[in-house]
């Protein structure tokens, strides 16, 4: 089994024992997960790059709190959809090496449809 579907086994069974499906439709999810990723902002708000990469161990800890809140939230929307999240994953990438070819964006910042003012 792979991890994102035991992960997915265990969020889903920790769902149902609290009798929280009706409340998981994907709108729903989708508006906890903006909520849990400005959470995650928020604790590199205001940082320097360098401090950024270098946090605390309780800073840390709580950043790691905070992806998992993310990818709670991002599983229980996979899983109400269908959605295989390595499959899109993989799929995506393929899409962004279309759209960010590497002589084009190797060291360049600039969004896709910005090569063309160049």
């Amino acid at each position: 089994m792979s991890e994102f579907r035991e992960l997915t086994n265990i969020i889903n069974r920790f769902t149902a024992e609290r009798e929280w499906e009706t409340f998981h439709s994907p709108k729903n999810l989708a508006m906890a997960l903006s909520v849990e990723a400005s959470e995650l902002v928020e604790h590199f708000q205001w940082l320097t790059e360098e401090e950024s990469r270098n946090l605390d161990a309780k800073k840390l800890s709580e950043v790691a709190d905070e992806i998992a809140d993310v990818q709670w939230y991002l599983l229980r929307i996979a899983d109400q959809l269908g959605i295989d999240i390595p499959a899109a994953a993989k799929a995506k990438m393929i899409k962004n090496g279309t759209k960010y070819p590497v002589a084009l964006a190797k060291g360049n910042a600039k969004k896709y449809n910005r090569y063309q003012d160049e």
